[in-house]
């Protein structure tokens, strides 16, 4: 018998499945059926295999539960970042065709304005507020609450399932954010769902045996989607937080017994910088898995993380449009710094800027190939095309092989500086800058130089109990002495409040640096 979450549920309705940020507790029975009602109700508006919904919603069991309905109708699901301003939510709505629409009253003001710009039909339109973040339900004026989409429909599993998919949109750092669209599986549902829970097994982690999820970054990102679902089918218990904060994860990691969870290094920085009494308040042994992406990870704070957590540490490349590598603790520690070697379907290759393959240790745009399906940016034939080499895909990163297969990021393409005509990584002075216990966080890019091009500029934000000062500034300039060679020292350094981050911990440095190009352009 094939497994996943609905072969789960049936077998074992009583099992913990989801616990809502606020602590409201939910069984795989509870969730099964409002799933399967959910089918039920959008299929009597009229959506059919291969429609689109849309969702703007904080973490909980809400989003679980469309997740669940949509990838057992055949239907895409996108959910949509709830920073984000009612147009900008209005373009993905339209660029996706979502026929229902589901929105928190937490995020009410952009998802109006969003939907009314569209015109989009009222009946459509849907308020899902239960059981997030303690909230409760909450009516929309113009939406129509949630429950009466449920009301009456059945809790038995629909005819005709057929697996669904996530459409997640990138984060549209140039130009708009795009789809990444894949063709539906013609394949049975809960067949298809073990074959996703599978991928957690890339990192070791086996299906049901107690296995204990804890999500802490919001659900619009496509590793949430990924990791909570393929942890979901696998039948593990999901743990929600809401936002993020050092302390409530660890609270949360003994509370619930988590044995897996998906992390940034920032969240690893923030965790460290807790005072030692409050690390050593929380017995965090259950975790078995700290898997970690998104960003070049410090090799002192990769460390710092191992010292503590034990050979828990694990690492993997990828991107919305596919990956990747994946570095074990072990690995890792044979090879600081790496990101892991390629997954048993991805095949790598590190090419010029004349798209010829470069020798081992040569740092060059990095692409991939994976051996499941391909993937297009939805309505952008020329986009999808642009980022494709023969059949392998890349997402701007820069970084190099080693002659045993093992994959180093310098940084992204878009993020290096050139300066009088030499490459420079800011991920590699970042990484150096964060290691003195005065800095909190740190970013680094390169501005305008009439002489050289660019020159490197430094955004700092202190730890608590430093002030800001030209002295501090050069203090932490004679720190990188005997780290990087002074070509990689920032020319000037700013201090702030707050660096502009996502709450997942991605740095928004476009923000910072935008400013100073402005009406000049960029080498890059």
């Amino acid at each position: 018998m094939a497994g996943g979450f609905w072969v789960h549920a049936t077998e074992d309705p009583s099992y913990l499945a989801v616990v809502d940020p606020d602590g409201t507790e939910y069984t795989a029975g509870e969730l099964l059926a409002r799933s399967n009602q959910l089918v039920h109700g959008l299929r009597s508006l009229g959506l059919q295999p291969g429609d689109a919904i849309a969702e703007v919603l904080p973490n909980g069991v809400a989003p679980v539960e469309l997740f669940l309905a949509a990838t057992q109708a055949g239907f895409y699901l996108t959910p949509i970042n709830f920073h984000l301003t009612g147009p900008e939510i209005a373009y993905i709505i339209k660029d996706c065709e979502a026929k229902a629409v589901f929105v928190h009253p937490r995020y009410a003001d952009v998802g109006t304005a969003a939907l009314d710009e569209l015109d989009f039909p009222k009946e459509a339109r849907f308020s899902y507020g239960s059981g997030t973040s303690g909230e409760g339900g909450g009516d929309i004026p113009g939406f129509r609450p949630v429950e009466e989409l449920l009301s009456g429909q059945p809790t038995t599993a629909p005819e005709d399932r057929r697996p669904g998919l996530t459409m997640h949109y990138t984060s549209g750092t140039t130009g708009q954010p795009k789809g990444v669209r894949r063709t539906l599986p013609d394949a049975d549902v809960d067949v298809s769902a073990e074959m996703n829970s599978l991928f957690l097994m890339l990192f070791g982690i086996p299906p049901k045996d107690g296995n204990v999820h804890l999500v802490t970054s919001p659900n619009y990102h496509t590793a949430v989607t990924t990791f909570g679902g393929n942890a979901l089918h696998a039948g593990h218990t999901l743990v929600f937080m809401d936002k993020w904060q050092p302390a409530d994860t660890l609270e949360k990691i003994e509370q619930y017994g988590v044995t897996h969870t998906h992390m940034v290094p920032t969240q690893f920085h923030r965790m460290l910088a807790l005072p030692d009494d409050a690390r050593a308040k929380y017995d965090v042994s259950s975790m078995k898995w700290a898997i970690h992406a998104a960003a070049p990870c410090p090799v002192d704070v990769k460390r710092k993380m191992l010292d503590w957590w034990g050979p828990v540490i694990y690492e993997y490349y990828a991107a919305t449009e596919g990956g990747g590598t994946l570095a074990t603790p072990e690995q890792w520690l044979e090879h600081p710094g790496t990101v892991g070697t390629a997954w048993p379907i991805s095949t790598l290759r590190i090419v010029d800027d004349d798209m010829n393959d470069v020798e081992a240790g040569t740092p060059g745009t990095v692409y991939m190939k994976m051996d499941t399906a391909q993937f297009e940016y939805k309505g952008d034939k020329a986009k999808t095309e642009e980022n494709r080499l023969e059949g392998f895909f890349t997402v701007g990163d820069i970084g190099y092989l080693t002659d045993d297969g093992y994959l180093f990021l310098c940084d992204r393409k878009s993020d290096m500086i050139i300066s009088g005509g030499v490459n420079i990584y800011p991920a590699e002075i970042e990484g150096e800058i964060l290691t003195n216990p005065k800095v909190a966080d740190a970013a680094v890019f390169g501005i305008p130089d009439d002489d050289w091009g660019e020159q490197i500029k430094a955004v700092i934000e202190l730890a608590p109990g430093n002030v800001p000062s030209d002295a501090l500034a050069d203090e932490l300039l004679e720190y990188l002495r005997p780290r990087l060679a002074k070509y990689k020292w920032p020319k000037t350094i700013d201090f702030s409040d707050a660096l502009p981050r996502e709450p997942t911990g991605k740095l928004l440095k476009r923000k910072l640096r935008d400013p100073y190009w402005e009406g000049r352009e960029r080498a890059i």
